[in-house]
């Protein structure tokens, strides 16, 4: 049967695209859990707070609500909202929200100690519950009235009228909208939204070598994939104090990171030039060019913070695709006149001045 939620083995869509083994044995030191952060290497982190943590970026995590009261989280949570009923989001009995808290803007604790965020003076702004598309909405309307610059979506839901329109008045103000494909290692759109909608960059899984995990939805919604297996999480009010994770969710934070980085750093770019930085700078994977496995390739966090530095500009609206044809067909006339006018302007210049030195 076909799943309404991504997760496996916790019955809420909220918790949508993560697996969340609980470690065993006795605790590992802190330190330890820095140490087991992978991918924080593979993306080179530690060139890539260099440039930029961060700071003055709020990231809307729309899930099961922050514990905001962990160590590594500590300063780090802004009061939320809870769109259904009463509360501030900052309470969190099922821990995959403050586990994607967790993987975007986590500070640790001591020195090197505890968990460590991609953007980790970014501010968290819990919004929950994420249980349905009109539910999401509200979440999401919510997140853009409180100045949220981007939102990360670790789930899935169907799509609908309400939620559509959420997104794209999202996009319009310039918020960067971030979600998981899946987990079911399936091909193809399938209703997993908000990732299929146009505005949304959606995010798949790779694993520690790069490759696309076998797990990750693949489709022609995918932009691109992310670091998504083996990944320690901060665990929530009824967790132990870490887990071990894979799963798109992870994935989708770490992109999350990633923006909020870009957007400290150059606040003057878009939300679509911040997507087009980190979908054209990706390592490419995969067939040459963009494939419904890789997307557009994996997250190349330095890549991204260099282009970002030198965005490409939109060419002029009198293109050369415009005057092809491509454009607006009431536009021709016009921009014929134009280009007449200007030509007759040129030649009278001209003869000008050949009258004048003659």
């Amino acid at each position: 049967m076909k799943r309404a939620v991504m997760l496996r083995g916790v019955a809420t869509v909220v918790a949508a695209a993560l697996v969340m083994p609980v470690l065993g044995g006795a605790p590992a030191r802190a330190d330890q859990r820095r140490n087991a952060q992978w991918y924080l290497k593979r993306l080179d982190i530690a060139a890539a707070h260099q440039v930029s943590e961060g700071a003055g970026v709020t990231v809307a995590v729309i899930d099961t609500g922050v514990q905001a009261d962990r160590p590594d989280l500590k300063g780090a949570v802004l009061p939320g909202s809870d769109v259904t009923a009463s509360g501030d989001g900052r309470q969190d009995e099922l821990g995959h929200g403050t586990a994607m808290a967790g993987i975007i803007a986590a500070r640790g604790h001591g020195t090197g100690r505890g968990l460590l965020g991609i953007a980790p003076r970014a501010r968290v702004l819990p919004v929950r519950p994420a249980s349905g598309p009109l539910v999401v909405a509200k979440a999401i309307e919510w997140a853009v009235d409180h100045d949220a610059r981007v939102i990360n979506m670790s789930f899935a839901v169907g799509g609908g009228d309400d939620l559509a329109a959420a997104v794209a008045a999202a996009a319009r103000s310039d918020v960067v909208l971030v979600a998981a494909t899946g987990n079911d290692g399936e091909e193809g759109i399938d209703g997993d939204y908000p990732a299929a909608y146009p505005e949304v960059l959606a995010v798949g899984a790779s694993g520690r070598k790069g490759e696309a995990t076998k797990f990750s939805h693949r489709g022609p919604q995918l932009d691109l994939v992310a670091p998504g297996v083996d990944i320690p999480v901060i665990g929530g009010k009824l967790d132990r104090e870490y887990r071990v994770v894979e799963g798109t969710s992870a994935s989708t934070a770490i992109v999350s990171g990633a923006a909020a980085l870009i957007r400290s750093k150059y606040p003057k770019l878009s939300a679509a030039d911040v997507v087009s930085v980190l979908e054209s700078t990706a390592t490419d994977k995969g067939a040459p060019g963009r494939d419904d496995t890789y997307g557009n390739g994996e997250l190349n966090l330095v890549a991204a913070l260099k282009a970002a530095a030198r965005p490409s500009r939109p060419a002029p609206a009198t293109s050369a695709a415009v005057i092809a044809g491509t454009g607006d067909d009431d536009d021709l006339p016009v921009l014929a006149i134009g280009i007449l006018v200007l030509t007759g302007a040129v030649i009278a210049l001209v003869v000008g001045v050949r009258r004048r030195r003659a």
